[in-house]
C-alpha cells in the first residue's frame, strides 16, 4: 500500500483536488472510512485525500465515521491533516468568501464517537489549542501570500447537524463572539490529536447562519447557497492547498507530535 505524509479531508463542494492519483481501499478497526482515499504528489510530498462527507455526499455530519476517516490516514503514514470545510459566519465582519483559520473549538454536538481510549487503560489527551500552531502560521502566510482574504483566529462552534440553527441558537453563539459555525469539526480534532496527528482547520465562509439582526435583506442559509459559495472559491481553496503542503516543514516539534506524553494513567 502507498504511504502518505500529508492528510487533506474535503469537505462539501471540494471532492477532488489531486491529478494521477493512486486508490487505497482501507479498512479499519472502527469499520470504513468515507470513500477510497486517493493519494497524490505535490511537490514531492506525497498527499492522501478523503472527502468525508463520501465521493457521493451521501453522510451527513452526524453519520460520518469520523474515527475511521482519521484512523486510516494514519494507517498510511499521514503526520498532518489539513481540514477544509464550509461554514457560517456568526459576525457581521466575517463575510462570505472569507478564510477563516480557527484556534477554538466549541463542541455543541451528541452521541458521536469522539475518542479511540475507551479502556482498559484510562487515557485523556490535552485539547486547550485544538488546533495545530505551526500549520495554522504556515496557512495564514500562504493565504496571505496568494491574495487571500483570511482571519487568523476563530472560534468554530460545531452543531450536530443535519438541520441548521434556530435564530435563537445562532443568536446565542454570537453573542459568545464566536465567529464560525460548521457541522463536522469535531470530533476531527481531538481524535486527529489523540493519534499525534497535527490537524489544522480552513474555514471557507459560505453564508451568514440564519441571517443578521438588524439586516434584514441577508436571508437564512439554504444548502444550495453553501454550495455555490464554495464553488466559487474553489480554486482559491485548491491555491491555497498546493502553497501550504509544499511549505510543511517535514520534522515537527509542537504539542501535536507528543499529545500522548503523561496522557495515560
Amino acid at each position: 500500500m502507498s504511504k502518505a505524509e500529508i492528510g487533506v479531508f474535503g469537505g462539501s463542494g471540494f471532492y477532488s483536488f489531486l491529478d494521477n492519483v493512486e486508490e487505497a481501499v482501507m479498512d479499519t478497526p472502527y469499520g470504513t472510512p468515507s470513500a477510497v482515499i486517493r493519494i497524490g504528489e505535490i511537490e514531492g510530498r506525497k498527499v492522501a485525500f478523503l472527502p468525508r462527507h463520501g465521493s457521493r455526499h451521501q453522510y451527513p455530519p452526524h453519520m460520518i465515521n469520523y474515527r475511521a476517516n482519521v484512523w486510516a490516514m494514519k494507517k498510511l503514514g499521514v503526520s498532518r491533516i489539513i481540514s477544509p470545510c464550509a461554514a457560517g459566519s456568526l459576525q457581521a465582519y466575517v463575510k462570505p468568501g472569507d478564510f477563516v483559520v480557527c484556534d477554538q473549538i466549541v463542541d455543541r454536538t451528541t452521541g458521536r464517537k469522539d475518542t479511540f481510549y475507551d479502556g482498559p487503560t484510562t487515557t485523556h489527551v490535552s485539547f486547550a489549542e485544538p488546533y495545530c500552531p505551526d500549520m495554522r502560521k504556515v496557512i495564514i502566510s500562504c493565504a496571505k501570500e496568494v491574495g487571500i482574504a483570511v482571519f487568523e483566529e476563530g472560534t468554530v462552534v460545531v452543531i450536530q447537524g443535519p438541520r441548521f440553527s434556530t435564530r435563537a441558537e445562532s443568536r446565542w453563539f454570537s453573542s459568545n463572539g464566536w465567529e464560525v459555525i460548521n457541522m463536522t469539526q469535531y470530533p476531527e480534532a481531538i481524535l486527529a490529536r489523540e493519534l499525534e496527528i497535527c490537524f489544522a482547520n480552513i474555514s471557507l465562509i459560505t453564508d451568514y447562519d440564519v441571517g443578521l439582526e438588524g439586516h434584514p435583506e441577508i436571508k437564512p442559509v439554504t444548502h444550495e447557497e453553501v454550495i455555490e459559495t464554495f464553488n466559487a472559491n474553489n480554486e482559491k481553496l485548491r491555491k491555497l492547498l498546493f502553497g501550504v503542503i509544499s511549505k510543511l516543514p517535514e520534522k515537527r516539534s509542537c504539542i501535536c507530535s507528543r499529545a500522548l506524553e503523561g496522557a495515560s494513567f
